[in-house]
């Protein structure tokens, strides 16, 4: 993290009994102040599904940090913009220059669409920005960057195997602007997305530290404007005095009320810090000595967009020392979070992060590619793949007449879209046999709770199915079925839900000789490479003709309001229709 100053800072020496705290350089009073939270995505990605509780989590975790470690003389509020701030500029235009620049693109589109501070002021304004994506590519949940088509390591480990921030690829920076009385702060990917021990010391480090001018101390501590981020939660570090003493705060006596002393005293650590697939794991819970805990919910989460799963807990005790996690059947990296009540009424939260590993030494690997991890040499990013691609589209949907083909269950046609019926295994047969490669796109609309899609592919003389959001124990699943026999769980399964009901999603399957992608809403899920001969259609879903594609809907309605097909290579075929 580097520390930027837009202007010549004005040093002055205030005396602890100062009446207001101000900036460092004294210009402008902070005994109010308020950070604006903005969700800054990219126009060619698409938000995280719950980013808004993300958000929440950061916002309630300085804004009690503050509290505390000014006792009420400074007082930090939030707030949070509605709706994610999408950029005008793709991923690749903002990531032009080096990690200044992007910071700037950032942050000035951001101001100039919000109009930031102006008008009358309550409080000092800070905009914090949280960026969807990091300088350069890098998958912030495996922390993972590609080089020399390779995976490699990127991102902080403690010696005792815990996670912290601060990918070198983040590219997280802030600004105070003295000219104009207002902060400037970035946070990219890497320092809040996934929440691993220490993010939250990093939107305060760039949100609420730098911004009003505070420097790094020196000599280094562990403090929250030092080395907090790489040691622990921000409950766990300090406002360092002196710097403290500098912006007009007062030493006085003070007594932390029980949610401020909740705060301050629980944590959640992983035991073992590392595990292994298929070993039991917990979490070691840290209370005030006196706590009698009301209620404990904890969840976990397997994929940055995926669904969060909860873990039923109970104890004996007043305050539980340990909450179970269960087992993990493979190496993946697993987010979790902690919710707490005591009998008093005060609360607690922690979101924290671990890496379950066959080997302690070796990174766990996706078995999808985010739009970061995609390879030149693998066709690049999903958007190089799509401008190379011709533009000659077959349009199924246009064929298909649910009266004249093959079908299981009741399919319809109104209005151009067809509908799938809400049955086990229904599915219709499209009057048409693809070329040797091409790409499939389709545009759906679930609406049920979503659950497994399929759509038929063809390469060789091999039929097999990319299978979308099957549900299964609350997670969604997607994968290529089958490879080598296996269906869903085999070595393409991405977890994550994918669909929401009753909103649209584009769906995009690339076949070629070599390879198959499938991509939702422009995210890269599957990137599979091998022999065609590999994959097979189960007998469940085979139908009469074995060159034609088709759709498959499980238990869920779906609306298809467009199905295209794009040749890459060699000729497709239409296909006569029969009952």
């Amino acid at each position: 993290m580097r520390y930027l100053l837009a202007t010549a800072l004005l040093f002055i020496t205030t005396s602890p009994l100062f009446a207001q705290t101000k900036t460092w350089d004294g210009k402008f009073e902070t005994s109010n102040i308020e950070v604006t939270f903005v969700y800054f995505v990219p126009s060619d990605r698409t938000p995280l599904p719950d980013w808004r509780e993300r958000v929440d989590y950061y916002r309630r975790r300085i804004e009690q940090f503050h509290t505390r470690e000014f006792q009420g003389q400074s007082t930090l509020t939030t707030v949070v913009h509605p709706e994610p701030l999408v950029s005008a500029a793709s991923t690749a235009e903002l990531r032009r220059g080096d990690a200044d620049a992007i910071f700037f693109r950032t942050l000035g589109e951001s101001d100039r669409r919000l109009d930031f501070g102006k008008g009358e002021r309550k409080a000092f304004p800070i905009l914090l920005a949280l960026s969807e994506i990091n300088w350069r590519p890098l998958d912030d949940f495996y922390r993972l960057h590609p080089e020399d088509s390779e995976l490699v390591f990127e991102g902080n480990i403690g010696r005792g195997g815990q996670h912290f921030p601060g990918a070198a690829s983040g590219g997280a920076r802030a600004t105070y602007l003295a000219n104009r009385g207002v902060g400037w702060g970035l946070v990219s990917a890497d320092g809040w997305r996934v929440p691993y021990r220490g993010s939250d010391c990093v939107i305060y480090h760039e949100g609420c530290g730098h911004t009003v001018g505070l420097p790094h101390p020196e000599p280094g501590n562990g403090s929250v404007m030092s080395g907090a981020q790489y040691l622990g939660w921000i409950s766990e570090s300090w406002l360092d005095k002196d710097q403290k003493s500098r912006l007009g705060w007062a030493p006085q006596e003070f007594t932390p009320n029980e949610q401020i002393e909740l705060f301050s005293r629980f944590r959640a650590l992983p035991e073992p810090a590392v595990p292994r697939p298929r070993e039991e794991v917990r979490l070691a819970l840290d209370w005030p000595g006196d706590a009698n805990v009301k209620s404990l919910r904890v969840r976990l989460q397997t994929s940055i967009e995926g669904a969060w799963i909860e873990m039923p807990q109970s104890w004996e005790e007043a305050a539980p020392a340990f909450a179970a996690l269960g087992t993990f059947d493979r190496a993946a990296p697993i987010s979790y979070r902690v919710d707490a009540e005591l009998e008093s009424g005060a609360t607690a939260e922690l979101w924290g992060y671990f890496q379950v590993r066959s080997d302690p030494r070796v990174n766990p690997q996706p078995l999808a590619l985010s739009p970061d991890l995609a390879f030149p040499s693998d066709h690049g990013t999903q958007a190089d793949v799509n401008s190379e691609l011709p533009s000659n589209e077959v349009d199924l949907l246009a064929l298909v007449d649910p009266e004249k083909c093959w079908k299981l269950g009741e399919w319809s046609k109104e209005a151009g879209k067809l509908l799938s019926p809400k049955q086990f295994g229904a599915r219709i047969e499209l009057p048409y046999s693809p070329p040797e490669e091409y790409r499939l796109k389709v545009i759906v609309e679930p609406l049920d709770a979503p659950n497994g899609l399929l759509l038929a592919q063809r390469t060789g003389n091999n039929r097999f199915v990319a299978l979308l959001n099957f549900s299964r124990d609350e997670r969604g699943q997607s994968a290529l079925e089958n490879i080598d026999g296996q269906n869903v769980g085999n070595d393409s399964t991405f977890l994550g839900k994918v669909f929401q009901q009753d909103r649209l999603s584009q769906v995009i399957v690339t076949v070629t000789k070599e390879r198959v992608t499938m991509s939702v809403d422009g995210n890269l899920i599957i990137n599979w490479s091998g022999d065609q001969a590999r994959l097979s259609l189960s007998d469940y879903w085979k139908t009469p003709n074995d060159k034609a594609l088709f759709l498959g809907a499980y238990d869920c309605r779906y609306r298809f309001h467009r199905i295209t097909l794009e040749p890459i290579s060699g000729e497709g075929e239409s296909l006569d229709t029969r009952e």
